[in-house]
């Protein structure tokens, strides 16, 4: 009996050791969901200074590639120890609840927008935000919202998750094998370029986030985050650091440069080669253009061997409110959609200096509170309830 005890014990998986929280994906999510509260803001003074305005990605770029970080940590550690069939059912439940909170901030951001505008007696907001199709055919509208084929401005990048996820449960036995996940990541994303595959929308044309290609950078953030039992991450640690480094750095100033010419100083811009300006003005954001993946890339090589996971800096005073943010990513980021409504609304009636403080420091603020309620909350969820007091019993009885 207990021989077989054992031998059973012997041939089941090593549990996968838990590993501790990667603060640096939560500080640098954390600032994307500020970052795109602020460039969501028209006429926002910081948006000036975001992330966007340096490099040729922006915090969506920033957003994707953490989500699949965090993926890799969290489902690859599941799939290690239950396997496959639970690990995807994981994945599918949170797809659930994406799916859920896409609705509702699509239903809250449709009566925000159409109540203001209605206020105002303004239809600039329907027109910009892509909600006329709403007011002209709201049941067909509606539907297609639960479709995920109707995707106002600023309501595109949960679909987008949503459907990277689905295609995640469908290949996460792969994520055993990195480098061959890779490989069919880059294949489809180098067909989806070449032959300008897409999901088609309600309104017209394609996703404005191509899921065929950000696929690539979701992948890239799974292998980062997946950790085989007794090996290192695959990609993170490269005998060639110096020299990776160097071309990093090189390729980032050369694309801020060219940033700063044609559009910072778009006089400049005369300056700039024709083939240079050609190719440069080719360069989307709907399917990744490879520049803006190399970008992001580089950017993220960089940062992940300058910032130290055990930097004592990363629990301090001035990186908790945006760890906190990056912990609870999906609250704060629907509530930023909101609060970026907001602001706007104020920046109109005045975008003064003052004006442009409160909004900022208003928004900020809204978005730390979001964060710590809803991270207060899931403490006490997880925290064992005590049990009720026996006199109590007794007396009830």
């Amino acid at each position: 009996m207990e021989g077989s005890l054992a031998t059973q014990q012997a041939t089941r998986p090593a549990a996968a050791p838990k590993r501790e929280r990667d603060l640096r994906a939560d500080l640098f999510r954390g600032l994307a969901l500020w970052f795109i509260f602020i460039d969501h803001v028209p006429g926002n003074w910081l948006a000036n200074l975001t992330i966007r305005n340096v490099t040729l990605c922006d915090a969506t770029e920033v957003f994707v590639l953490l989500a699949g970080y965090a993926a890799g940590i969290a489902y690859g550690g599941t799939l290690l120890r239950e396997g496959w069939l639970f690990a995807a059912a994981q994945v599918v439940r949170r797809v659930g609840s994406l799916y859920v909170a896409h609705i509702v901030l699509f239903v809250m951001f449709t009566a925000q927008v159409g109540y203001s505008a209605a206020a105002l007696q303004d239809s600039i907001y329907i027109d910009e935000l892509h909600l006329d199709a709403f007011g002209q055919e709201p049941y067909r509208a509606l539907l297609e919202a639960l479709l995920l084929r109707f995707q106002p401005a600023f309501l595109n990048i949960l679909p987008l998750y949503i459907v990277l996820l689905l295609q995640f449960a469908l290949t996460l036995p792969l994520l055993r094998r990195p480098r061959l996940l890779l490989a069919i990541s880059c294949a489809l994303y180098g067909v989806t370029r070449w032959f300008s595959l897409e999901l088609p929308s309600w309104t017209g044309g394609g996703w404005f986030f191509n899921p065929f290609a950000w696929q690539v950078l979701f992948c890239v953030g799974l292998t980062l985050g997946y950790r085989a039992p007794g090996g290192p991450g695959p990609l993170l640690v490269l005998p060639w650091w110096r020299s990776l480094g160097a071309l990093a750095v090189a390729w980032l100033i050369v694309t801020f440069v060219l940033l700063y010419m044609t559009w910072h100083r778009p006089e400049y811009a005369v300056q700039v080669p024709g083939w240079v300006m050609s190719w440069w003005e080719n360069v989307d954001k709907t399917a990744l253009h490879p520049f803006r993946l190399v970008s992001v890339l580089a950017l993220t090589y960089l940062l992940a061997h300058w910032v130290r996971p055990e930097a004592r800096w990363l629990r301090g005073a001035a990186a908790w409110p945006f760890v906190l943010m990056g912990k609870q990513g999906l609250p704060v980021f629907c509530s930023g959609i909101l609060f970026a409504f907001f602001a706007r609304l104020a920046l109109e009636y005045s975008d003064d200096a003052p004006m442009q403080i409160g909004a900022n420091l208003a928004g900020l603020a809204s978005l730390v509170a979001v964060g710590w309620l809803s991270d207060w909350y899931k403490k006490r969820e997880r925290t064992p309830r005590r049990e009720a007091d026996p006199a109590l019993a007794e007396r009830a009885a």
